[in-house]
């Protein structure tokens, strides 16, 4: 599976990190406008930029299982509108056309929840995470790759006594992300991946992806997009140590360097919240006030560096099941 390449969250991140340092030198207030409408090449001016700024920079053996030099064909500077890895966006013309003329080679369905994240996260987090990560290794592996609308309720009992969370039932859940599988089955696609981006649907998943390749018939995998990180990623990025907790350190700074507008430390003071919350089991309490420090370890940087590992871990299994469908 070859990958074609897009103008994406990493190209993003990297141009607003670089106007600021250069705006903090210069104050004309004008760079962004100026690198924006630049004729010098995306990589050229990233490269020659971070070079001079001296940018911060993810090693590449941080990248677990990523693809060689000689594994992909790069697209060049080329710019892929994002709708067209998004399936809810494709017309059913442009859906026909990918799967009956053999680009479209997998889809993703990204599975989540909506439920507590402490006092400061969106309860979005979870399927809001999972969608980003899916959403740019799609785009890393355009035309070959989509993804579906995210099963964005997952299986959350345990979170029932703080206030907001919803759940589905195992078997409910699990019957979703069924249909969802055999609808594009029916449609022509032989390679699926079900990408978890919550905790409580892990488990669940994995003792069933084994019954829904049987009953489908063709190549379904179901991984959390975590299993991106070694034990010496995590030690070198999470202070902590911890991946995924809860509304800790790892999922804070995914949120800050992500979606920042979804992170709300106003207003939070988590010792006076504490006896309105009502926990009920008291080690749970004990392991949400200990996530509730480690949040304040959180930055941007390490946000980015881990959502970059984990996307191009993604679509390097990607690659494998099409490589060993194809086989």
């Amino acid at each position: 599976m070859t990958s074609g390449r897009s103008l994406c969250y990493r190209d993003a991140k990297l141009v607003n990190a670089t106007v600021s340092r250069l705006e903090a030198v210069s104050r004309t207030g004008s760079l962004r406008t100026i690198i924006m409408s630049s004729s010098v090449s995306r990589r050229a001016l990233f490269e020659g930029l971070g070079a001079a700024l001296a940018l911060p920079a993810i090693e590449a053996a941080d990248f677990v299982g990523a693809p060689t030099a000689s594994t992909i064909a790069r697209g060049g500077n080329s710019y892929v509108n994002s709708r067209k890895v998004l399936l809810w966006e494709n017309t059913r013309k442009e859906f026909r056309e990918a799967i009956e003329g053999g680009v479209l080679k997998a889809v993703i369905v990204p599975c989540g929840s909506c439920e507590q994240h402490n006092e400061h996260l969106a309860m979005i987090h979870d399927t809001a995470s999972v969608t980003l990560v899916a959403h740019q290794a799609a785009l890393q592996l355009y035309p070959q790759v989509m993804l579906t609308p995210p099963v964005s309720v997952g299986i959350s009992p345990h979170w029932m006594d703080r206030k907001g969370t919803l759940s589905l039932r195992r078997e409910t859940f699990l019957a979703v992300v069924f249909d969802i599988c055999d609808s594009l089955k029916t449609h022509g696609v032989r390679n699926i991946l079900i990408l978890n981006g919550h905790g409580g649907n892990q488990a669940p998943l994995a003792q069933s992806v084994e019954e829904f390749r049987s009953k489908l018939g063709i190549n379904i995998q179901a991984h959390s997009y975590w299993r991106a990180y070694s034990a010496e990623i995590i030690k070198k990025y999470m202070e902590s140590g911890v991946v995924p907790g809860h509304a800790a350190e790892f999922e804070t700074s995914f949120a800050m360097a992500a979606f920042p507008e979804r992170v709300h430390w106003e207003g939070v003071d988590y010792e006076k919240a504490k006896p309105l919350l009502h926990i009920k089991d008291p080690a749970s309490a004990k392991e949400e006030e200990k996530f509730a420090r480690e949040a304040k370890l959180a930055s941007t940087a390490k946000g980015e560096a881990m959502i970059a590992i984990a996307m191009n871990w993604v679509a390097d299994q990607l690659r494998q099941m099409s490589a060993n469908a194809a086989a």
